[in-house]
């Protein structure tokens, strides 16, 4: 009797053992927002910005993860594991994820990358955030920095922008056309930002609408009327947006285009910047500038960005009172200013008296006397270019130095994760058949006989 009453206990005990579980699962599971985050780096614990942000949307949004066989492996999971966080704190997201290469009907209607890609879209709006993105060197060897968080947020702050911003490109000066710079076409695009092409001969006058005018790697000068439509535009509230271009003949100058940037104080002093010392991994036509103090560079200061330009213009600048320029990208006091451009279009240059002395300055920020941004002027436009603009930080100072221009308000600023090289183990086929078995086989079967046997003996006694 008493065995009974005792193996009865036993039975209601583990019940309520096993419904007391059931139940704080349950519980647990349905308090999605409630988790402790054990992680190192505090992977799955989002920002404050970002939970505000999901708090005060208020629209459908369908998150889409593009990967294809070239996607890593753990870069896909960990960009997976933030989106599932994201759709645990907003009900109004949707989350799916598409094989490129099994699924290609879906991918052909959005913008992506074999390498991975993620899609925002709600309703017409719509943004692409690259897997290249949103990881970044770290500062040891195989360390790096997950800034999946802030590209993720920002594209979340911007569908709440009802208005973009029109911005017109110059053509007709063999400028580098649209279509050759899609990717910061689209990057600006996704930043609310309509942009459109201009050709003042077809035209006849800067739109009323424009925001900001761009000339992009011109290689040829704008005419006489062109440069009064211009002037004209940027007294009132137009800005301007200038990289120049390597030609072989602007050692002669060109007039009107050096009037537009002489109004802001900055030269063109025509040779091209060369950097001998800098790299062994390029030659000394491409230079990786340093950063000056300023808004547009300062994030990429931070998480250790760098951009790289080639064929850069050097410029110069004299005091303006009323638009007074920073410089934003300058040489190393090693690198100078080729002068002798005919020569250097043949392959050939070499230093001398006449050149340009370093440091150079290839790019400037310009306000007003009142601290509004006014012009952004570049000593290159190749970087802007579909084929580097990938490179390092590119991208990210072509679209900073654009949303600093544009007084965006919405940028949202996420210090990306650091990430600790992954641990590798190098085991032999034999060592991993032994681990499997292990694991799956020998360890079970010995709880199996352990158990049996307390049964057992339990059981006889």
């Amino acid at each position: 009797m008493n065995k009974w009453i005792r193996g009865t206990n036993a039975v209601v005990l583990s019940l309520a053992v096993i419904g007391i579980f059931i139940v704080l699962t349950i519980f647990l599971n349905s308090t999605k927002t409630m988790q402790i985050d054990l992680t190192q780096n505090k992977q799955f614990t989002l920002s404050d910005q970002t939970v505000q942000t999901l708090k005060t949307l208020d629209k459908d949004v369908h998150i889409m993860a593009f990967t294809s066989s070239q996607t890593d492996t753990l870069m896909n999971r960990e960009v997976t594991e933030l989106v599932q966080e994201y759709k645990k704190r907003n009900g109004k997201i949707v989350f799916d994820q598409y094989n490129i290469e099994n699924q290609p009907q879906v991918a052909q209607q959005y913008d992506v990358d074999p390498s991975g890609s993620l899609v925002v879209e709600s309703g017409s709006q719509k943004k692409t955030i690259y897997y290249y993105d949103m990881f970044l060197q770290g500062q040891d060897q195989g360390e790096y920095q997950f800034a999946g968080e802030e590209k993720l947020t920002q594209a979340l702050v911007n569908l709440n922008v009802k208005d973009k911003s029109k911005v017109y490109f110059l053509s007709g000066h063999n400028e580098i056309p649209l279509n050759q710079m899609t990717l910061w076409q689209s990057g600006l695009q996704g930043e609310n930002y309509d942009v459109q092409d201009l050709n003042l001969l077809r035209d006849g006058k800067i739109p009323d609408d424009a925001q900001a005018l761009f000339i992009i790697g011109p290689q040829n000068d704008i005419s006489d009327q062109e440069a009064g439509l211009i002037k004209e535009y940027l007294k009132g509230t137009g800005k301007l947006y200038m990289a120049l271009g390597f030609n072989n003949n602007m050692a002669t100058g060109w007039k009107n285009i050096d009037d537009l940037m002489a109004q802001y104080g900055i030269k063109d002093q025509h040779a091209v910047a060369l950097e001998p010392k800098q790299s062994k991994l390029y030659n000394p036509l491409t230079i990786i500038p340093e950063y000056g103090y300023h808004d547009i560079t300062k994030k990429l200061q931070d998480y250790n960005l760098l951009t790289v330009m080639n064929l850069a213009v050097a410029l110069n600048s004299e005091p303006v009172a009323d638009f007074p320029a920073t410089a934003i990208l300058k040489t190393t006091d090693q690198a100078y200013g080729e002068t002798d451009i005919a020569a250097l279009a043949q392959g050939k240059y070499a230093k001398d008296d006449k050149d340009v002395k370093g440091p150079i300055n290839l790019g400037y920020a310009v306000e007003t006397k009142d601290n509004k941004p006014k012009a952004v002027v570049l000593g290159g436009s190749t970087f802007l270019r579909d084929d580097i603009i990938g490179q390092q930080g590119n991208r990210d100072f072509a679209l900073n130095s654009v949303g600093w221009l544009q007084e965006q308000k919405d940028q949202v600023t996420i210090r990306p994760r650091e990430n600790p090289k992954m641990p590798t183990a190098m085991i032999t086929g034999g060592q991993a058949q032994a681990i499997f078995y292990g694991t799956v086989m020998l360890f079970p079967l010995l709880f199996l006989i352990v158990g049996g046997t307390i049964w057992w003996r339990r059981r006889k006694g």
